[in-house]
């Protein structure tokens, strides 16, 4: 078995009328999701979750899990001419009516969520089985998210509000106290919900923080006071959204921590936060650098450059292959994730597995290719200690020796565009060489054209560029980035391509590793934030620095 993935033993067996779990999915950061939540989302046969959260809840479904359409009806939809859909209570019945197994996902935690409350109610009138899988509360994640803690060192009381639906009553007792208040609101109304609680007693000098788009890279937090929110708005130019009214979550209080957010704020001083990053390569080879990127605040959008083809003359691949089973190789090396797919996908148009490489030893060079290797179920038995390229390899690969070694013959199976530097390498050391062409690369079609005017307008705060053709590929199929955006290169070669293409480059990896070239960006993004505090600057991403990008901008 697996280990790492989640079993469902213990998951409620399903009974003939179905079974439901309402599950919390948080304010919105995926990783906020509780193992709980992702252990249900992995059984699940249908998934109804709010739109908000579809994506974060949706990566960890199954494959072919049913995922019907909620929309909640309003006045603005029916003047749109929006047809109504189904409401989730009829969904979540109709769906475990059926027998399936349903997880209903709403945002923050379903014991604070309505509507989740009256779906529930409707499965125990109709005697379906149900459990709820709490999550992360949105009024409570967001603040943390934010740097504001809600309680200070006196451990004064909090009270929660939600500024849609609360009566004068109840602003009246909110105001007439003296505790931390969490309000949700929106937007637009949270200027007017500030007004009421002056009204109701609490002092215009009250401070008070306003965040958007909490737990997300869209987060944005305004520091203000009950007073002067509307003013700081209007001089921000904090305009409404044209999707509709934004959810936001303002803490009202004194306990001191408003006062010191600026110091707080770790998730917002991300040395890469909110910065759109261009990654040029495909989803799966981008894995964990986008991962990485994450990891810094950043937003990664892969576009792939080159697309990968078969060879022109399969027949040397094949007989590469059949030499494999027949003991002609001593090693085989891996060279990119393309390769372990190219020979994998080869082996399976033979009825072959991971056992035809018994007595042969394995070489890969980078991290992503020995995954795709033991994905496979076959462990490396090299992997460079140093740099994860074939100079790196070379290093650490045995020169040979007719002792110790029956056969002197390698498989490289490697791209039709590849470098001869390992070929050229292991004849040195003596061994003989299959350089096999198991894939051709080609350019990649074009983007989407939203994708190409953000390339070209400086909707891209950075992009990154791993190698010499993936600089000519993505000016070739999406034109070259606007100026404004960050260029960052994997090494001199790299950056020699991109000045050629007038290209000018602010960030040279000191190694030639994707980790490091991540790495390099982050150092910038955060020299630039740190440059930007100490002028007393507000901190803007590079995109946003373009002529009449402040004046357009909207929150």
């Amino acid at each position: 078995m697996n280990p790492s993935r989640p079993t469902t033993s213990a998951l409620p067996a399903v009974a003939a009328q179905g079974h439901v779990t309402f599950l919390g999915a948080g304010p919105g950061d995926p990783g906020l999701l509780t193992l709980r939540a992702v252990e249900a989302l992995t059984a699940a046969d249908v998934l109804i979750a709010e739109p908000e959260v579809l994506d974060v809840v949706r990566t960890h479904a199954r494959a072919g899990v049913d995922t019907p359409q909620l929309t909640i009806a309003d006045e603005a939809s029916a003047a749109a001419g929006i047809p109504a859909i189904r409401d989730a209570a009829n969904l979540v019945m109709e769906a475990a009516r059926s027998g399936r197994r349903v997880v209903r996902a709403v945002t923050g935690d379903p014991g604070l969520d309505g509507n989740a409350a009256q779906e529930m109610l409707a499965c125990a009138t109709a005697g379906i089985p149900f459990e709820v899988v709490p999550g992360v509360a949105t009024a409570v994640g967001v603040p943390a998210y934010a740097g504001v803690p809600l309680r200070g060192e006196q451990g004064a009381d909090v009270r929660f509000v939600d500024a849609r639906t609360a009566s004068a009553r109840c602003w009246s007792e909110v105001g007439a106290s003296d505790g931390v208040l969490v309000v949700s609101a929106t937007l637009e109304t949270v200027s007017a919900a500030a007004a009421e609680l002056v009204s109701a007693g609490r002092k215009p000098d009250t401070q008070l923080t306003v965040t958007v788009g909490g737990t997300t890279t869209r987060q944005r937090t305004w520091s203000a006071t009950l007073g002067t929110i509307a003013t700081v708005f209007k001089q921000g130019k904090v305009l409404p959204s044209p999707e509709g009214a934004r959810p936001v979550i303002a803490v009202v209080g004194e306990h001191g921590a408003t006062a010191r957010r600026e110091e707080l704020a770790w998730f917002e001083s991300k040395p890469l936060f909110g910065w759109r990053v261009l990654v040029p390569r495909t989803k799966e080879q981008a894995a964990s650098l986008s991962d990485q990127l994450r990891s810094y605040g950043a937003v990664p959008h892969e576009v792939p450059t080159i697309a990968v083809e078969p060879p022109r003359t399969p027949q040397q691949m094949e007989r590469a292959v059949k030499g494999l089973v027949t003991g002609r190789y001593e090693w085989i090396a891996f060279t990119s994730v393309n390769a372990v797919k190219a020979v994998r996908e080869k082996f399976e148009e033979y009825g072959l597995d991971a056992r035809a490489f018994a007595g042969i030893k394995v070489a890969a060079v980078g991290e992503q290719t020995a995954a795709a290797l033991v994905e496979f179920g076959v462990k490396p038995d090299l992997v460079p200690s140093g740099e994860q390229s074939a100079a790196g390899l070379l290093e650490d690969w045995p020169p040979y020796d007719p002792v110790f070694d029956p056969i002197d013959r390698v498989f490289l199976p490697r791209a039709d565009i590849a470098t001869e530097t390992l070929v050229a390498g292991l004849i040195e050391l003596g061994w003989e060489v299959d350089d096999v062409t198991a894939y051709r690369t080609v350019r990649a079609s074009p983007p989407p054209a939203d994708t190409r005017e953000a390339i070209k307008g400086g909707g891209f705060d950075a992009v990154l560029f791993t190698s010499s053709s993936t600089v000519r590929n993505l000016v070739g199929i999406a034109g070259k980035p606007h100026n404004v955006t960050v260029i960052a290169c994997i090494g001199p070669a790299t950056a020699k391509t991109a000045e050629e293409h007038g290209l000018r480059v602010d960030v040279l990896s000191p190694e030639p590793s994707v980790g490091k070239l991540a790495e390099a960006l982050a150092e910038y993004g955060a020299a630039r934030r740190e440059a930007a505090k100490e002028a007393g600057e507000t901190v803007f991403r590079p995109s946003e620095r373009r002529p009449g990008a402040r004046r357009r901008r909207t929150t």
